[in-house]
Order: C-alpha cells, then structure tokens, then sequence
C-alpha cells in the first residue's frame, strides 16, 4: 500500500493513486503503438503508389525507431532534472511530435520527405515511451516487472484494436488520409492525458521489504551505470534479441505474401495477415505483463532463459512449419508472444541494478540498444533475397535468442550473485543483492 498526494498524516495510504498514473502511462503507449506495429500495413500501398523500393521505404522504419530510442537518454534526463513537472511536459510535447510525424508521412512526396516523418515522429515516440517505462518503474518498486510489463503493453497491444481499421482505411481512402486521421487521433489523446502524469512524491511508494528478486539499494548515476561492464553486457543482450525480432516483426506481411497466405480468407471474411495482425498485437503486448510478472516471482534471469529459448524455437517453427494460413498465425504469434516481453525484462532489470532514482534516464540509455538493432531490418531483406527465402534470416533470429539465454544464466546471474557476495552492505555503484 502506498499514499498518494491526498493522504494526510496518520491515514492509511492509499494505493490507487500510483494504479492511475499506471493507466494514464498505458493509454499513453498504445497511443504510439500503430508508428511501429502498423507500419507494416503502409509499406506495401506506399510502394506501389510511388514506384518506391521496399528496402528504401524501410529505412524510415530503421530511423524512426533509432530516433525513438537513441535520443531517449536525453529525454529520460531532462524528465528527471524537471521533477514534477517533467512526465506531463515530456509526453504532451510527444503527443505534438507523434501527430506532425505522420502529418508528414501523409503528404510525403519523395524518400527524403517520408524520411523526416520518420525522425519527427521517433523524436515524439521516444519522449512517450522514456516517461512511462520511467514513471512505472519509480511507482511499483515491489512489483516492476508487471508494471513495466504492462506499460510496455501499451505499446505491444495497443496496435492490436486497430489492425482492422487501418488496413480497411488504406483500402478505401488510401494510405495518405489514414496516415493524416490517425495521426490527429493519436496526437489529441496523448496530449490531453500528459497532464495528468507525475513521478511519486516520498512515502507514496511502497518499502523494498516485498520485493522478491535482487535488487540494489542505492541509485547509480547514468555516469556510474555507464562505467560498470554489467551494463554493457546487458546491453549487448538486448541488441541481439531486439534485433531478432525486428528482422521478423518488422516484416510479417511480406513473410506471409511470400508464402502464399496473406491474402486467404480464414475466419469471418478476414484475411491471415488481419487475423495475425490482431493476435500478434494482443501476444505481443501479453507477453510483456506476463514475463514482467513471472520475472517479479522468480527472478529475471530465469524469466529470460524461458522466454528467448521459447523464442529461438518459434522463429524455427515459423521457418519450417509456418506456410499454411493457420500455421502461420500461430507460429507469428509465438514470436511476438516470446519476444515483446524484452521490453518489461531489460527495464526492470536495468532499475534492479541501479536503482529507482535515475532510472527515467538510465532505462532510456539501455533502450537505445533497440535503435541500433534497428539497422538489422534491412540486411535481413538484403539476406532473404541472397538466399531466396526467409530460413536463413529465421536460422540467424533463433541462434541471437539462444546466445543470450546462455548469456543470462551462465554469465549475468553469477556475475550479479558474485556482486552481492563480495560487495555485502558496502553501498557500492552497481551494488545488487537479495531483498531484506
């Protein structure tokens, strides 16, 4: 139980206040889900209407998410340095950037043009997504890996009610008008609710006596963080299962075209590609609450060995089981489901490390690791058109998944036990230990 800003001394807290800004974060993300999750729909009209190459218009994609995590770091420090105020200012000026965005890609005449969109709007994206992933993990120390999770699942899920109604928009009013009335509705929602966020005040959060997993506590400096190899090794881990999904999940729909299903008919006058668009948003943004909860009982590490060896395997299953209409469903959605939950792990396990205090800006400078795994969307194109399928891009997806389940178990977990070992109660930077 936590108070919020209303309880007096003497009263029993209240723990609504925090499940508010919980909400207010969740509506906020599922917002800026369709920039990345709907993409996929576009590209194809897009390409067609301009006589633009695939492999160019997905450059706007690489720099749109390298936009929305690369300059998180900058973002989540000015959100922290603010106080306050910082959470509303952030996200109401994202809501601005995510409109402008998309009010570019819809009047886009060249590459270049669709490119800028692509850097406006992962400016606002990024905005959005550092203050909510930030605000969550300073809310819920005994339960950040659900928090998290479920933040994040705004963003995983959120595309998920409007599949439908952006792939009937594009087929009856064009790629452009839905663009443009996407991008008012979106911008609208996220810029009214920014003013309701805050970061807790003190007493409003719960003590570190429920927390079951290894956590420090003491908050390490972005400078600190950045200076302690356990860092950069969960960094490296996150480029390589960020990656792995991207090369796929950035790509679902010429996946699916190129096996021959995308446009079958297969449940009540809907398509495969519709059908998995629903369900690989509603796994993709499960799976992120799911894990981050599993993670809260057992610890993250464990978590990660489970979910990206389960992952390794759906990537195989997609490759060699996945070419009839219902087979690709559900192999896609196992993919989403086992890799959408990076995006609860990494987070709160980044806070666990170092500490709530800098953790807008510290979980920011681990995100950037999706920026650079980004860049991988169009060498996977460049190596299914090399081999002339997709197995070799599904066989390379499957051995990152597994280098980093070996990695969390065999390298991270004993490196952080040793810590608490040899470190005890001496306060030291990057400091991680079990929960009194």
């Amino acid at each position: 139980m936590v108070a919020n800003a209303a309880t007096a001394p003497g009263q029993a807290p209240s723990n609504g206040y925090r499940w508010t800004q919980l909400i207010v974060g969740v509506i906020c993300m599922a917002m800026i889900a369709n920039l990345q999750y709907g993409w996929t729909y576009f590209v194809a009209p897009m390409a067609k209407a301009n006589s633009w190459d695939v492999a160019g218009i997905q450059v706007a994609f690489s720099i749109f998410v390298a936009l929305e995590t690369w300059l998180t770091p900058l973002e989540g420090w000015i959100v922290d340095t603010l106080g306050p105020r910082g959470p509303r200012l952030m996200v109401a000026a994202g809501g601005v950037f995510v409109a402008l965005g998309w009010l570019i890609n819809a009047k886009a005449g060249s590459l270049e043009m669709l490119y800028f969109g692509a850097v406006i709007s992962g400016i606002g994206a990024g905005g959005i997504y550092a203050t909510c992933v930030g605000n969550a993990v300073k809310w819920f120390p005994d339960r950040r890996g659900l928090a998290v999770g479920l933040t994040a699942a705004g963003f995983g899920a959120g595309a998920a009610v409007t599949v439908i109604p952006i792939q009937k928009m594009i087929a009856s009013i064009g790629y452009s008008d839905t663009f443009f009335w996407f991008a008012l509705g979106q911008g609208i929602i996220i810029f009214v609710l920014a003013w309701l966020l805050r970061p807790p005040l003190p007493g409003e959060i719960p003590s570190g006596s429920a927390v079951k997993v290894l956590q420090s506590k003491n908050s390490s400096t972005p400078a600190q963080m950045l200076a302690s190899p356990v860092f950069w090794l969960l960094y490296v881990m996150f480029v390589l299962v960020s990656a792995s999904g991207l090369m796929v999940t950035a790509q679902i729909a010429l996946i699916a075209k190129d096996y021959g299903v995308g446009s079958t008919v297969i449940l009540f006058g809907f398509t495969t590609l519709i059908v998995s668009g629903v369900i690989d948003n509603v796994a993709n943004g499960g799976a992120r609450p799911f894990f981050g909860w599993v993670s809260d009982q057992i610890g993250r590490e464990y978590t990660m060995a489970i979910a990206f060896t389960a992952g390794g395997l759906a990537y195989w299953l997609l490759g060699t089981a996945g070419t009839t209409p219902w087979t690709f469903v559900i192999c896609a959605a196992l993919i989403f489901f086992t890799w959408g939950e990076i995006f609860s792990l990494f987070p709160s396990t980044c806070t666990d490390m170092f500490g709530p205090k800098y953790a807008t800006t510290n979980t920011s400078l681990l995100y950037t690791a999706k920026g650079l795994s980004a860049f991988v969307v169009p060498l996977a194109n460049l190596l299914k058109n090399y081999t002339g399928d997709w197995h070799a891009v599904f066989a390379v997806a499957a051995i990152m998944n597994f280098i980093v389940v070996a990695l969390a178990l065999f390298v991270v977990r004993p490196w952080r036990l040793s810590i608490s070992a040899s470190e005890g109660n001496k306060g030291a930077v990057g400091q991680v230990h079990p929960a009194e």
